[in-house]
């Protein structure tokens, strides 16, 4: 896989993990909510922030870098108050992440055809 597939495998893995904690949270599944919450949490701070280059990506980088650091925080508060709103915020958050990391796909593709 190249890094751009990784980083979307990333993003697929992130959001099925939101999933699981909101269908455990709702299901009062502690044991599972605390797996899948723990699992989106190592998602965004050891490979998608991780994966920042803070020297090349310039202020861009560094921006990422903090809204990631925030949503740690936000899952981590998620995990212990068994927080909905905070799973949704946080999916706010990433989704138009996600979307534009799709987007670039979609580009290299017709540009790679032209």
């Amino acid at each position: 896989a190249s890094a751009h597939q990784l980083v979307s495998l990333l993003f697929e893995a992130f959001f099925t993990a939101l999933l699981r904690a909101e269908g455990a949270i709702r299901n009062k599944d502690v044991p599972t909510k605390n797996t899948a919450l723990s699992h989106a949490v190592r998602i965004v701070d050891e490979g998608l922030k991780a994966a920042l280059n803070l020297n090349a990506g310039g202020q861009l980088a560094a921006d990422l870098a903090d809204l990631y650091a925030y949503i740690c925080l936000r899952l981590t508060q998620a995990n212990l108050r068994g927080d909905l709103q905070a799973l949704d915020e946080c999916r706010r958050l990433m989704q138009p992440l996600r979307e534009a990391w799709t987007s670039i796909a979609e580009h290299k593709e017709v540009l790679n055809r032209i």
